[in-house]
């Protein structure tokens, strides 16, 4: 079992490391990690004795002073090399570094010279490193205005906001999920090897700002605003989907009030329009039951309740805030499951509850794609 710490652990990259090395208990045990602890040298000293293997993504990404950037990165890297060196300890070392290393800045310089630091402490020591270098990275819950321009972007058609190109730049990118992944592998990949290893990290997708914001566009007119599923082309555009689904304010969102049309017949709704394919199914839950409690990383759901009283409950991986919706069959009404939230339905009335399901799994259908949560 192999024990993992990831410095900058609440970050972007981290927390979806972090999440992803949970759901590999067989393999991997995290170490937590708090960033305090580069301020406390008794708890960074306890924590780096205690791993088998330290991811470093902790790092300062912007600043109004490119020098500030430059000092708190180099020191954050001195830090972690004086408590490995103060311990004795010789953990297999994974940096994670960017293709601006080879920019002109000094958040570039600061990763090149801080990836050097470490090489040079792996030949004293005759220990393991690992050195990425990172295109730029997208996907769910990263920081507008600070990680990444699809944040940006995501964020602000969902809130109201015109997005601006400032530079319509050729933008080569990694997905979050792709990224992590290929962590995981380094990781667990038994090594005889201790020379210093430099990884380009390839790019899994290549596009114009101005391309990827018309994308985005469409999400929001089709799907935001319309409600309806857009036509999804390739992975890469699944991953963009999925990351412009994770800003929207679920809270003010949900539950989505479906148009009844009625006359001496009865009643007709329309409970979900695709531009693509996808599974519908129904369930019935007698009073008192809960359906659920698990999550997703890539499917796309929707709960439809058409018939009796429901509460569905969203609570975000790694948070203890919970979202709660009210629906009633009698104003047929859904909501979507976003991705890396647990998520259930209670019958909460007195009656049968019918729900209506709609999913998709796109291109890997042999892929349960679910992982439940003990509750």
């Amino acid at each position: 079992m192999l024990k993992v710490g990831i410095t900058g652990q609440a970050g972007f990259i981290g927390t979806h490391l972090f999440n992803f090395l949970n759901l590999k208990k067989d393999e991997i045990t995290t170490i937590p990690f708090k960033d305090g602890y580069f301020e406390n040298p008794e708890e960074l000293n306890s924590f780096v004795s205690k791993c088998d293997a330290i991811v470093h993504l902790a790092a300062m990404n912007r600043h109004s002073d490119p020098k500030v950037i430059y000092d708190t990165n180099l020191n954050l890297v001195q830090r972690l090399i004086a408590a490995l060196e103060a311990t004795n300890s010789h953990p297999h070392l994974l940096f994670s570094s960017s293709t601006q290393e080879e920019s002109d800045n000094l958040y570039g310089k600061s990763k090149h010279d801080g990836r050097m630091l470490f090489e040079e402490w792996a030949h004293r020591n005759g220990t393991r490193f690992t050195g990425l270098i990172i295109p730029n990275v997208f996907g769910p819950f990263g920081n507008p205005y600070y990680n990444s321009v699809v944040s940006t972007f995501c964020h602000q058609l969902t809130h109201n906001e015109q997005p601006k190109i400032i530079i319509d730049a050729n933008l080569k990118l990694i997905y979050i999920g792709e990224l992590v992944e290929l962590f995981y592998q380094k990781i667990i990949l038994p090594s005889t090897e201790i020379s210093p290893e430099r990884i380009n990290v390839q790019k899994t997708s290549e596009n114009q700002v101005s391309d990827i914001l018309a994308i985005l566009e469409n999400f929001k007119n089709t799907y935001f605003e319309n409600h309806c599923y857009p036509k999804i082309r390739s992975p890469f555009e699944l991953n963009l989907f999925n990351t412009f689904r994770s800003y929207i304010d679920h809270s003010s969102h949900y539950p989505v009030i479906l148009n009844k049309n009625a006359d001496n017949r009865g009643v007709f709704i329309e409970a979900a329009k695709t531009q693509i394919g996808g599974q519908f199914s129904f369930s019935t839950t007698i009073p008192g039951i809960t359906r659920g409690n698990h999550f997703h990383t890539r499917k796309i759901e929707r709960f439809i309740v058409i018939q009796g009283k429901a509460i569905i409950e969203l609570r975000r991986i790694g948070t203890d805030n919970t979202l709660r919706f009210e629906l009633n069959g009698e104003q047929p009404s859904f909501v979507d499951m976003p991705v890396w939230y647990t998520h259930n339905i209670t019958n909460v009335g007195d009656t049968e509850l019918i729900t209506l399901f709609w999913i998709n799994e796109f291109f890997n259908p042999d892929d349960p794609d679910t992982f439940y949560e003990k509750v």
